[in-house]
Protein backbone atom coordinates (compact mmCIF):
# COMPACT_ATOMS: atom_id res chain seq x y z
CA UNK A 1 0.00 0.00 0.00
CA UNK A 2 1.39 3.37 -1.07
CA UNK A 3 0.53 6.13 1.40
CA UNK A 4 0.45 9.89 0.83
CA UNK A 5 -0.51 12.70 3.15
CA UNK A 6 -3.19 15.38 3.18
CA UNK A 7 -3.12 18.51 5.35
CA UNK A 8 -6.30 20.58 5.64
CA UNK A 9 -5.29 24.21 5.92
CA UNK A 10 -8.65 25.76 6.74
CA UNK A 11 -9.61 29.34 6.07
CA UNK A 12 -10.79 30.32 9.52
CA UNK A 13 -8.78 32.47 11.92
CA UNK A 14 -7.98 31.55 15.46
CA UNK A 15 -8.91 33.76 18.38
CA UNK A 16 -5.50 35.41 17.88
CA UNK A 17 -6.88 36.91 14.67
CA UNK A 18 -4.41 34.99 12.49
CA UNK A 19 -5.17 31.95 10.30
CA UNK A 20 -3.82 28.84 11.98
CA UNK A 21 -1.83 27.86 8.89
CA UNK A 22 0.37 30.96 9.19
CA UNK A 23 0.87 31.07 12.95
CA UNK A 24 4.62 31.25 13.70
CA UNK A 25 6.14 28.14 15.24
CA UNK A 26 9.86 28.63 15.65
CA UNK A 27 11.51 29.32 12.26
CA UNK A 28 8.41 28.03 10.43
CA UNK A 29 4.69 28.63 10.41
CA UNK A 30 2.39 25.84 11.51
CA UNK A 31 1.43 24.60 8.05
CA UNK A 32 5.09 24.37 7.02
CA UNK A 33 5.94 22.46 10.19
CA UNK A 34 3.10 19.94 9.87
CA UNK A 35 3.95 19.30 6.22
CA UNK A 36 7.64 18.85 7.08
CA UNK A 37 6.90 16.38 9.88
CA UNK A 38 4.32 14.40 7.90
CA UNK A 39 6.64 14.35 4.88
CA UNK A 40 9.22 12.34 6.82
CA UNK A 41 6.95 9.27 6.72
CA UNK A 42 4.57 9.64 3.73
CA UNK A 43 4.75 11.14 0.23
CA UNK A 44 3.48 13.05 -1.64
CA UNK A 45 1.72 15.66 0.50
CA UNK A 46 -1.42 17.53 -0.55
CA UNK A 47 -2.30 20.85 1.09
CA UNK A 48 -6.02 21.62 0.92
CA UNK A 49 -6.84 25.33 1.20
CA UNK A 50 -10.06 27.31 1.21
CA UNK A 51 -10.95 28.97 -2.11
CA UNK A 52 -9.36 32.35 -1.48
CA UNK A 53 -6.88 31.39 1.22
CA UNK A 54 -3.29 32.61 0.96
CA UNK A 55 -0.67 30.01 1.82
CA UNK A 56 2.91 30.39 3.00
CA UNK A 57 5.80 29.19 0.86
CA UNK A 58 5.74 25.40 0.57
CA UNK A 59 8.14 22.85 -0.94
CA UNK A 60 7.71 22.39 -4.70
CA UNK A 61 6.77 18.76 -4.12
CA UNK A 62 3.62 19.73 -2.19
CA UNK A 63 0.41 19.52 -4.24
CA UNK A 64 -1.91 22.44 -3.50
CA UNK A 65 -5.64 22.08 -4.08
CA UNK A 66 -8.73 24.00 -2.98
CA UNK A 67 -12.14 23.21 -1.56
CA UNK A 68 -14.77 23.27 -4.29
CA UNK A 69 -17.68 23.69 -1.89
CA UNK A 70 -17.75 26.06 1.04
CA UNK A 71 -19.11 25.36 4.53
CA UNK A 72 -19.00 21.60 4.09
CA UNK A 73 -16.58 20.94 6.94
CA UNK A 74 -13.78 18.36 6.93
CA UNK A 75 -15.62 16.03 4.57
CA UNK A 76 -15.06 18.45 1.67
CA UNK A 77 -11.38 18.74 2.62
CA UNK A 78 -11.08 14.97 2.68
CA UNK A 79 -12.70 14.79 -0.78
CA UNK A 80 -10.44 17.48 -2.21
CA UNK A 81 -7.30 15.96 -0.74
CA UNK A 82 -7.94 12.39 -1.85
CA UNK A 83 -8.97 13.59 -5.32
CA UNK A 84 -5.72 15.53 -5.75
CA UNK A 85 -3.44 12.59 -4.97
CA UNK A 86 -1.69 10.87 -7.88
CA UNK A 87 -3.42 7.71 -9.09
CA UNK A 88 -0.48 5.64 -7.83
CA UNK A 89 -1.33 6.47 -4.21
CA UNK A 90 -3.63 3.98 -2.47
CA UNK A 91 -4.42 5.92 0.70
CA UNK A 92 -3.54 9.03 2.68
CA UNK A 93 -3.04 10.03 6.28
CA UNK A 94 -5.24 13.10 6.69
CA UNK A 95 -4.62 15.75 9.31
CA UNK A 96 -5.10 19.46 9.95
CA UNK A 97 -2.54 22.26 9.91
CA UNK A 98 -2.90 23.02 13.64
CA UNK A 99 -1.16 19.94 15.07
CA UNK A 100 2.44 21.22 15.30
CA UNK A 101 3.38 18.48 17.79
CA UNK A 102 2.55 15.69 15.31
CA UNK A 103 4.68 12.59 15.93
CA UNK A 104 5.71 10.85 12.68
CA UNK A 105 5.83 7.46 14.44
CA UNK A 106 2.12 7.91 15.22
CA UNK A 107 1.40 7.97 11.48
CA UNK A 108 3.53 4.88 10.91
CA UNK A 109 1.67 3.02 13.66
CA UNK A 110 -1.69 3.98 12.16
CA UNK A 111 -0.54 2.57 8.82
CA UNK A 112 0.43 -0.69 10.56
CA UNK A 113 -2.94 -0.97 12.27
CA UNK A 114 -5.02 -0.25 9.16
CA UNK A 115 -4.68 -3.73 7.67
CA UNK A 116 -7.24 -4.31 4.92
CA UNK A 117 -9.69 -1.72 6.23
CA UNK A 118 -10.82 1.29 4.20
CA UNK A 119 -10.24 3.74 7.04
CA UNK A 120 -8.21 3.71 10.24
CA UNK A 121 -9.30 6.45 12.66
CA UNK A 122 -8.38 7.34 16.22
CA UNK A 123 -11.28 6.94 18.62
CA UNK A 124 -11.11 8.04 22.26
CA UNK A 125 -14.02 7.62 24.68
CA UNK A 126 -16.34 7.06 21.74
CA UNK A 127 -15.21 10.20 19.90
CA UNK A 128 -13.57 9.69 16.52
CA UNK A 129 -10.81 12.02 15.31
CA UNK A 130 -11.45 12.27 11.54
CA UNK A 131 -8.33 14.40 11.03
CA UNK A 132 -6.05 11.83 12.62
CA UNK A 133 -6.93 9.04 10.22
CA UNK A 134 -5.96 7.12 7.10
CA UNK A 135 -8.40 6.95 4.20
CA UNK A 136 -8.16 4.76 1.13
CA UNK A 137 -8.91 6.41 -2.20
CA UNK A 138 -11.75 3.92 -2.70
CA UNK A 139 -13.74 5.79 -0.05
CA UNK A 140 -14.11 8.76 -2.43
CA UNK A 141 -17.48 7.68 -3.90
CA UNK A 142 -18.89 7.38 -0.38
CA UNK A 143 -17.54 10.83 0.50
CA UNK A 144 -19.11 12.30 -2.63
CA UNK A 145 -22.47 10.67 -1.87
CA UNK A 146 -22.50 12.06 1.65
CA UNK A 147 -21.62 15.55 0.42
CA UNK A 148 -24.41 15.39 -2.17
CA UNK A 149 -26.86 14.37 0.54
CA UNK A 150 -25.55 17.10 2.87
CA UNK A 151 -24.72 14.43 5.46
CA UNK A 152 -21.52 16.08 6.60
CA UNK A 153 -20.58 14.23 9.77
CA UNK A 154 -17.53 12.02 9.15
CA UNK A 155 -19.10 9.31 11.35
CA UNK A 156 -21.53 8.64 8.48
CA UNK A 157 -18.52 7.73 6.35
CA UNK A 158 -17.02 5.54 9.07
CA UNK A 159 -20.30 3.63 9.32
CA UNK A 160 -20.48 3.13 5.54
CA UNK A 161 -17.08 1.48 4.97
CA UNK A 162 -14.74 -0.93 6.69
CA UNK A 163 -13.35 1.24 9.48
CA UNK A 164 -10.65 0.31 11.96
CA UNK A 165 -11.31 2.30 15.15
CA UNK A 166 -7.90 2.67 16.79
CA UNK A 167 -7.89 2.90 20.57
CA UNK A 168 -5.69 5.12 22.70
CA UNK A 169 -3.91 2.15 24.25
CA UNK A 170 -2.68 1.05 20.83
CA UNK A 171 -0.88 4.35 20.26
CA UNK A 172 0.72 5.16 23.62
CA UNK A 173 3.89 3.26 22.74
CA UNK A 174 4.71 5.72 19.95
CA UNK A 175 3.03 8.90 21.22
CA UNK A 176 2.61 8.62 25.02
CA UNK A 177 1.02 12.06 25.42
CA UNK A 178 -1.01 11.75 22.20
CA UNK A 179 0.50 15.05 21.09
CA UNK A 180 -0.47 14.23 17.50
CA UNK A 181 -4.09 14.85 18.49
CA UNK A 182 -3.41 18.26 20.07
CA UNK A 183 -5.00 20.77 17.77
CA UNK A 184 -4.73 24.43 18.77
CA UNK A 185 -7.96 26.38 19.16
CA UNK A 186 -7.08 29.11 21.67
CA UNK A 187 -4.13 31.40 22.50
CA UNK A 188 -3.57 29.23 25.57
CA UNK A 189 -3.32 26.09 23.42
CA UNK A 190 -0.82 27.86 21.17
CA UNK A 191 1.40 29.06 24.02
CA UNK A 192 1.34 25.63 25.66
CA UNK A 193 2.36 23.92 22.41
CA UNK A 194 5.23 26.37 21.90
CA UNK A 195 6.43 25.71 25.44
CA UNK A 196 6.19 21.93 25.03
CA UNK A 197 8.18 22.18 21.81
CA UNK A 198 10.84 24.26 23.57
CA UNK A 199 10.16 27.28 21.35
CA UNK A 200 10.07 30.86 22.58
CA UNK A 201 7.18 32.95 21.26
CA UNK A 202 8.99 36.22 21.84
Amino acid sequence: MTIGGVVLCGGKSTRMGTPKATLPFGPEVMLQRVIRLLGTVVSPIVAVAARDQSLPALPETVIVTRDEREAKGPLEGIRAGLSALPASIDAAYITSCDVPLLVPAFVERMIELMGDHDIAVMEIDGFAHPLSAIYRRNTLPHVESLLQADRLRPVFLFDAVRTRRVKKEEMLGVDPQLNTLRNLNTPEDYRAALADAGISNS
